[in-house]
């Protein structure tokens, strides 16, 4: 027999709910920000790109961080730049998904290469990889994405925050870098 694989997307009666009984946290939570069926999360002050050009996948690749001023910080085509939500997140019973807004993409800002699902159990702030098409200006407080919520349908034997090989448990407010180098291969 073929498991029921429907899918579905938490809406904004669903979210709230998750809310009050603390399977989903968002701080700070604004219900401004609650959408249909997302919340709007926001850029924080906090960018670093890597000190040097070239990474290497098996060593830890140092970051420098630098604060977004009120005068906004452009970002240049060519540099990956990590980014981090303003937003704390902690999901329990769903699976939370990050996407740019559409008002971002076309300004020409991608917010993710490839990391755009959370775990359940993923309980931070969410690092951001910024790229962009053309210079562009981005400032601390701007919407830059929207947390999607996915029904998890069965128990759940692993969660991420207790994970023992779990690499981005930390509590921070600031992007964290690859720890691929942490991986055996």
């Amino acid at each position: 027999m073929v498991p029921n694989l429907s899918i579905m997307i938490l809406t904004d009666h669903q979210i709230l709910q998750s809310i009050e009984a603390g399977h989903i946290v968002i701080e700070p939570f604004r219900p401004e920000c609650l959408g249909t069926n997302s919340y709007d999360v926001h850029l924080g002050k906090w960018l670093a790109t890597y000190e040097n050009h070239e990474l290497d996948a098996r060593k830890h690749n140092k970051i420098k961080y630098f604060e977004i001023g009120p005068e906004g910080f452009v970002l240049r085509p060519g540099t990956l730049y990590l980014g981090v939500t303003e937003e704390y997140t902690e999901t329990h019973h769903a699976v939370p998904f990050l996407e740019g807004k559409s008002s971002v993409g076309r300004l020409g800002i991608d917010i993710h290469a490839t990391a755009g699902k959370g775990d359940v159990g993923f309980c931070n702030t969410w690092t951001l990889e910024i790229s962009c098409v053309q210079p562009v200006r981005v400032y601390a407080g701007m919407p830059i994405g929207q947390l999607i919520y996915f029904k998890v349908d069965g128990p759940i034997q692993n969660y991420y925050n207790k994970k023992a090989n779990a690499k981005y448990i930390h509590r921070t407010d600031k992007p964290v870098e690859s720890m691929m180098w942490k991986n055996s291969f």
